[in-house]
């Protein structure tokens, strides 16, 4: 498989469970080109990536963003040109920070409001 993508190519491009604006400074194989971050498109998620939504994981994992202008190896798959504008990295990192704090807030308040609803249920379905 080989990359359509050039050195100084804009892209958005996934490392691990984060999604970053970056310009591509290195094809290094077929499967990897390495990445300069330029701004954080979507937070990584937190926790085990192999137990999703489990809590009580013996390691559950802090992720951070990558940094502005670091450099990261991103699988080629996840590459992919971009052309818009690229927001300032601060800016993007707060801006992701709180989606995902607000995603997180909302399903919350949606598992608040199911166990209420499947409280309510429980004693239908089983008076007395």
């Amino acid at each position: 498989m080989m990359s359509s993508f050039q050195i100084g190519d804009r892209v958005t491009a996934e490392y691990k469970t984060g999604t970053y604006f970056g310009e591509v400074v290195e094809l290094t194989t077929s499967m990897k080109a390495a990445v300069r971050i330029l701004a954080v498109k979507e937070h990584p998620t937190q926790g085990d990536l192999h137990n999703p939504m489990d809590p009580s994981v013996p390691f559950f994992h802090q992720r951070r963003a990558l940094a502005n202008q670091e450099i990261a190896l991103m699988p080629i798959s996840t590459i992919r040109l971009y052309t818009g504008n690229i927001p300032e990295y601060q800016d993007s990192l707060k801006r992701a920070l709180s989606a995902q704090i607000s995603k997180l807030s909302d399903m919350e308040a949606w598992a608040r409001r199911s166990l209420q609803e499947l409280d309510q249920l429980q004693k239908d379905y089983f008076p007395g």
